[in-house]
């Protein structure tokens, strides 16, 4: 992931929420195995990543409804903790996307976004 934002989608049913933005967004669907069932990675026409949409289970059942934005930062950790001064709240733990790492957390006004540290290629 570069500096584009990337948005994910948790929800009960993401093959039905998928197929609802196939049909609204004439986006494509490619299925990602969570071992058991899958995510879905919501395709542009172009061929660029639109976003993810997942299902509220495994390690993603304690994550927010709702699209949640992932933001870029230099050093997760450093991120992390100026969010809990500020009064932000820390929402999971830390995980892992190959060499990248992210948290999900919630602002003091109550909006979730994710955290996310770009890992050397």
């Amino acid at each position: 992931m570069s500096d584009s934002l990337w948005l994910d989608i948790t929800t009960d049913d993401a093959e039905a929420l998928a197929d609802f933005y196939v049909e609204v967004m004439g986006w494509k669907k490619e299925a990602f195995d969570m071992g058991g069932y899958n995510d879905y990675v919501m395709m542009k026409d172009d061929g660029s990543p639109a976003g993810g949409i997942c299902h509220k289970r495994g390690s993603n059942s304690n994550i927010p409804g709702g699209w949640v934005p992932y933001f870029t930062v230099a050093d997760l950790d450093l991120a992390l903790s100026a969010s809990k001064n500020g009064g932000g709240e820390q929402i999971g733990d830390i995980r892992h996307h190959g060499k990248s790492r992210f948290c999900i957390i919630k602002d003091p006004s109550g909006a979730c976004c994710a955290l996310y540290e770009q890992g050397e290629e």
